[in-house]
């Protein structure tokens, strides 16, 4: 797996936005083509790159320029690995939507629109934290030797 560079922080704030947003119309519309989209770019950021992701261009491009420079940078593997749970989460909707157990697309969903919302609007990364953890608790398989 390549290394991505490290990351300004809000760039992950702003495509936790759109992707909170994409899940909410995923829930009140039930599109299942929709999730796989969704579903589909966390696992090109998560597998490939977080350079990816369509968002990322957005804010790097459209918005960074306009606040005010910060050098605080945040490790991508984190990122990656939210990216990751994300995937697996939206995976499960899209299935549970395509295959008409709706109440499995909208609870993956639901989770995934959570983990977005609590990124975007108090910067807490659950799949994050989750690396982080591992990383505590497993350090061997996490860390290369």
């Amino acid at each position: 797996m390549p290394k991505d560079a490290p990351v300004d922080p809000r760039g992950p704030r702003f495509s936790a936005w759109i992707t909170a947003a994409i899940l909410a119309v995923v829930l009140l519309t039930g599109s299942w083509r929709l999730l796989a989209a969704q579903t589909l770019l966390f696992g090109l950021c998560a597998f490939i790159s977080l350079k990816l992701n369509p968002w990322g261009h957005v804010y790097r491009f459209a918005l960074q320029p306009r606040l005010t420079p910060t050098s605080e940078r945040e490790e991508a593997a984190p990122l990656r690995f939210a990216q990751g749970v994300g995937f697996v989460f939206a995976l499960v909707g899209t299935i549970g939507y395509a295959t008409g157990l709706t109440a499995l697309g909208v609870v993956a969903t639901s989770a995934a629109l959570v983990a977005a919302l609590l990124n975007a609007a108090l910067g807490l990364c659950l799949g994050c934290e989750m690396f982080l953890l591992l990383r505590r608790y497993a350090p061997v398989l996490a860390r290369p030797q």
